[in-house]
């Protein structure tokens, strides 16, 4: 008598794993964590699009505040987390690693509702850490460096000063590298104080400690951070892998216009990179760009890499960022030819990509830490990068990334 065939194994559905809402309160921040998050992701320039939540894919949207007033840019995180909350996502709010912006009015629209936000603004990869509670950049406190030149005010002291008005409590390193039970543990006792926890970190392994001890302890544990905190979120997701793009069509052909908007002062030198390739640079006098007044000369239009830049020789002019941002965008958007672009600077990038017409992109990858790679739903290629990021050589690389024929022809003259 034949055997009977066993009976089939019953069917086991892998595991539904929490998808991320992200909110960044500028573009090239936004593009960063799309990249970090490391899965299927949607990177929107629409703060409507949060309520479009689904579990195929995170979600990673600009709302644009870092230069809003402070009553408006709370309002806006108020409004996205009413959307996004129609879901149970985790939620993470991404913040500038060296706290510009409205900080302390974001943050503290975004803990209402919450059991407690985990704060960790560390960003490792650009060498930025928090240690007593205090940002450190290349090892030196914030508020020593000039990394506010361009502000109204001064640099904070420690994260307490930047998020004045909200209860927080550092959680030293020895905690965080303690047992998860512990840190488990102190971010409950923390939250139960009525405080929210800020965590010290100074390597990825201290972030993804923070993320997992705040994955355990539920949603109502919200997260407010840098890149570094999205990318260790990502991996302790362990998200699917984003679906590899088409490769991309070679583009030699294809305009590059360069858009520094940043005010750091190493962007000179990256910029004096591409001029050696050939590039033409056309450096804006700042006056003239708030007033309307400038046009392009013939020859920008018919190089294949330009370069616009602000003239900062005269110095940061503190305040004036957005201005200048949206009259450096509406010139790139009226550059003929549809070239291809490198934003350089949040501001830049996102009154760019307004003054086109464009509210989405789609992340590709990075070309370095913070130097996103993205595409457009009509083709064009554009590279986001904060203005703070980047070594000597940054625009070198992107262009490489992106024209690698003529950029290795023009090196060998």
């Amino acid at each position: 008598m034949a055997s009977l065939p066993p009976p089939p194994l019953p069917s086991v559905s892998p595991p539904v794993l929490p998808y991320v809402v992200a909110l960044a309160d500028d573009l090239s921040g936004a593009a960063e964590t799309a990249c970090a998050l490391g899965g299927p992701v949607r990177l929107s320039l629409n703060a409507a699009d949060v309520a479009e939540t689904a579990a195929a894919h995170d979600l990673v949207v600009d709302l644009d505040t870092r230069r809003q007033p402070s009553a408006e840019a709370a309002y806006a995180v108020r409004t996205a987390l009413r959307a996004a909350q129609a879901g149970p996502p985790r939620l993470l709010y991404k913040v500038d690693s060296q706290l510009r912006g409205n900080l302390a009015a974001e943050a503290a629209a975004y803990a209402e509702g919450a059991t407690a936000v985990v704060i960790a603004p560390a960003l490792p990869a650009a060498r930025r850490t928090v240690t007593g509670g205090v940002v450190h950049v290349n090892g030196v406190p914030l508020h020593r460096t000039d990394g506010w030149r361009a502000e109204r005010a001064s640099a904070p002291r420690s994260l307490a000063e930047a998020l004045s008005g909200l209860p927080v409590r550092t959680v030293p390193l020895d905690v965080v590298r303690s047992e998860p039970v512990a840190l488990d543990a102190e971010f409950r006792r923390i939250a139960a104080s009525g405080a929210h926890p800020a965590p010290d970190a100074e390597t990825d392994a201290d972030l993804d400690a923070v993320a997992a001890a705040a994955l355990r302890l539920g949603p109502g544990f919200r997260l407010l951070g840098s890149g570094g905190l999205a990318a260790a979120l990502g991996r302790t997701l362990l998200r699917p892998a984003a679906v590899a793009p088409p490769p991309t069509p070679a583009r030699d052909c294809t305009p590059l216009l360069f858009v520094v908007g940043t005010a750091e002062p190493g962007a000179v030198a990256q910029i004096a990179h591409l001029t050696a390739l050939g590039a033409h640079h056309v450096p804006l006098d700042p006056a003239d760009l708030a007033a309307g007044t400038v046009r392009l000369p013939r020859t920008a239009a018919a190089a294949a890499l330009t370069v616009l830049s602000i003239d900062g020789s005269a110095g940061p002019r503190p305040g004036a960022g957005r201005a200048l941002s949206t009259a450096l965008g509406a010139l790139a958007a009226a550059y003929p030819g549809r070239p291809d672009l490198v934003l350089t600077g949040g501001e830049t990038a996102r009154t760019t990509l307004d003054a086109l017409g464009i509210g989405e992109l789609e992340p590709l990858g990075e070309i370095h830490h913070g130097a996103v790679h993205s595409r457009t739903p009509d083709g064009r290629h554009v590279v986001t990068r904060p203005g703070s990021h980047g070594a000597e050589d940054s625009l070198l690389r992107i262009t490489v990334a992106l024209r690698p024929r003529p950029a290795a022809s023009a090196a060998a003259i």
